[in-house]
């Protein structure tokens, strides 16, 4: 399958400019059909933290004319209206080729470095889809920092993980170590897409990644807008995983109620461990 990471500048909070600028780039990538084309975070606005300012139009609705036109699955970042305290929600969804709009992701994780937490709901859910192929896992920006909810992803059948992001150049090293990171320990392919420009905030430097389930970058972007794009193997993904067996070793209890002994403590000095240090006195 034929992925591009659609990384530009959105004009900021006017969606109407920024579909117009989408659909221009678009075009001019010329997918072909059955291509995944993945936008950043918020992509048709900006990541802002005005929600009012951000949450109204149609944006799946819009993006599935624009997938169903080009024959593409295209996933957009954008803000939503929710049901919950504070009232919106950070998304991202999956238009397909027939048009049809898959389940919603909600970011997991606001970025507690700023407001979005009183700006934007957590969401509560992990959202699994389907595109060609694979199986597709949605994340939104600061979601990359915390490996165990791709490794949700991953036990529900994920592998290719789409992150969505705008992620700031001053921590543009953590962002390429994070994805190549996420590819390496879950076996799967990733698209990680960011903006480039600015915003009243930020400055991005684009730098957005495809990299293969063993690691290597398949395709990097600089700070300039553009199509960051590059051929997904899917047996290649299945040989590796069967080749390289990380994932089937892996100790699936190890979790929260997985037995830790912490020297000095009273664990570590359970009698029933054999183990344990024993006391001389």
């Amino acid at each position: 399958m034929h992925a591009i990471a659609l990384q530009y500048a959105p004009v900021w909070q006017d969606k109407p400019a920024s579909h117009r600028l989408i659909e221009t780039m678009i075009a001019e990538a010329a997918p072909p059909p059955g291509s995944l084309v993945a936008l950043p975070e918020m992509g048709d606005t900006g990541w802002s933290l005005d929600a009012e300012a951000v949450v109204g139009g149609d944006t799946p609705g819009w993006a599935s004319d624009v997938s169903k036109r080009h024959g593409i699955h295209l996933v957009v970042g954008f803000a939503r209206t929710v049901d919950r305290p504070p009232g919106a929600a950070n998304a991202a969804v999956i238009a397909h080729p027939d048009g049809s709009l898959g389940p919603i992701y909600e970011k997991i994780h606001p970025f507690g470095f700023t407001e979005e937490p009183a700006c934007f709901a957590s969401g509560e859910r992990v959202v699994i889809d389907r595109a060609g192929p694979f199986t597709v896992a949605q994340t939104i920006c600061y979601d990359l920092r915390f490996p165990e909810l791709h490794r949700v992803a991953i036990d529900h059948g994920a592998d290719l993980l789409v992150i969505v992001a705008n992620w700031p150049a001053e921590r543009a090293a953590h962002w390429r170590a994070l994805v190549i990171a996420r590819a390496i320990e879950n076996q799967a392919f990733v698209v990680a897409v960011n903006r480039t420009g600015r915003d009243p905030s930020f400055t991005f430097d684009g730098g957005s990644l495809i990299v293969s389930p063993t690691g290597v970058v398949l395709a990097e972007g600089d700070a300039a807008p553009g199509a960051v794009r590059a051929e997904l193997d899917h047996a290649e993904l299945l040989a590796w995983r069967r080749r390289f067996p990380a994932l089937a070793d892996r100790r699936v209890p190890l979790g929260r109620d997985f037995a830790v002994v912490i020297a000095g403590s009273r664990t570590s000095l359970d009698e029933r461990d054999p183990d344990s240090p024993r006391r001389l006195d």
